[in-house]
């Protein structure tokens, strides 16, 4: 597995929408290894390797939460919106990326000083902030950026300790990095299924990617690779949050979308292969891009793995590599383990 093609993924800045720049790089990869690569015009990235039945896609969604510029003042400061869920703490003193007219733009994030909060004054909230890229005027910085201008925090990959890494842009294009090194394994052991690899596009705003993905090739079956929350941090409750440890494997959710065969199956072979997993539970929606796959055209058999995230949301995202190691072979090994015969529906 490549940490350099990795690190230039994470790196990429590709927030929902605008994910051009690590589309490209996954592309890229992928065409030394692919029978076939494709685009379309919402902005997947498809990796394909011919075969028989049945037809199988492998989905990481390739977009980040980030920012969009929503109006410039007469001084020069930035009002911007979220594009995707924050936590807007985090973002409190971040420096930002902006894709700007003309190259990438660098600013930070300004909030009023808490040395000169009233008592009553709250926790800020994205209305509370602003960008500011050192300008002095609106004309100044309107030469730079413009509104509905994207940006993401400014944060790069970080090698620690076991194996680990920290960076934003983990959720998810850690889920299009496994799902292309389990396409890379089975371009080594073809199998019978024909099995596409898909980074999607717009995850984090409205599931978009996974819809005309999922359309357009007509899939049997598809394992959709995302993050979760682990919960091997001080004060998690695995009670309600489940089991979900850095170096314990992937995990493999059950119930909600997940097909019960493509669920089984996946159990079976981590446990004839001694693949380290746990199991967590989706009681309603896996919150991935399985709850738009699931049902497109007559229905399609999900499994959703996932690889355990601390500090989902921020800059300093943390996986352990092994995981995603595990993972890539959990896939490749299910995928050939498909044949012609293999019937998806529950009886």
């Amino acid at each position: 597995m490549s940490l350099d093609f990795l690190k230039r993924l994470l790196n990429a800045p590709g927030p929902s929408s605008q994910e051009v720049a690590p589309a490209r790089l996954w592309r890229d990869e992928a065409a030394a290894f692919a029978d076939e690569i494709s685009t379309d015009v919402r902005g997947n990235s498809f990796a394909l390797l011919k075969g028989g039945k049945p037809r199988v896609l492998l989905v990481g969604h390739i977009d980040e939460i980030g920012l969009i510029v929503s109006y410039i003042d007469d001084d020069g400061f930035i009002s911007f919106a979220g594009v995707g869920g924050w936590d807007a703490q985090v973002l409190v003193g971040q420096r930002i990326r902006l894709l700007g007219k003309q190259g990438d733009v660098i600013g930070v994030i300004g909030k009023k000083p808490i040395h000169l909060m009233k008592k009553d004054e709250g926790s800020s909230t994205i209305d509370d902030l602003w960008i500011d890229i050192g300008v002095t005027s609106r004309a100044a910085a309107s030469e730079l950026i413009r509104v509905g201008t994207v940006g993401v925090i400014d944060a790069t990959m970080y090698e620690l300790p076991n194996g680990r890494i920290v960076s934003r842009s983990i959720d998810n294009r850690i889920g299009a990095y496994t799902v292309l090194e389990a396409l890379r394994l089975l371009s080594q052991d073809r199998p019978a299924a024909t099995v596409a690899a898909v980074a999607t596009a717009q995850e984090e705003i409205t599931f978009a990617g996974a819809h005309t993905a999922a359309f357009s090739f007509e899939p049997d079956a598809a394992i959709v690779v995302d993050v979760t929350h682990a919960t091997d941090y001080p004060t998690a409750n695995k009670k309600s949050a489940g089991e979900a440890n850095l170096g314990g494997g992937p995990v493999i959710a059950a119930g909600s979308v997940n097909s019960p065969i493509v669920h089984q199956t996946l159990l079976d072979i981590a446990d004839r292969d001694g693949i380290p997993y746990t199991i967590k539970v989706n009681a309603a929606r896996s919150a991935t891009d399985a709850d738009a796959i699931h049902y497109a055209r007559g229905g399609v058999a999900v499994g959703v793995v996932s690889i355990p995230n601390r500090y989902m949301h921020s800059p300093n995202e943390m996986i352990q590599m092994s995981d995603v190691q595990h993972a890539a072979r959990l896939i490749a090994t299910f995928v050939q383990s498909l044949t012609a015969d293999t019937d998806f529906i529950p009886r």
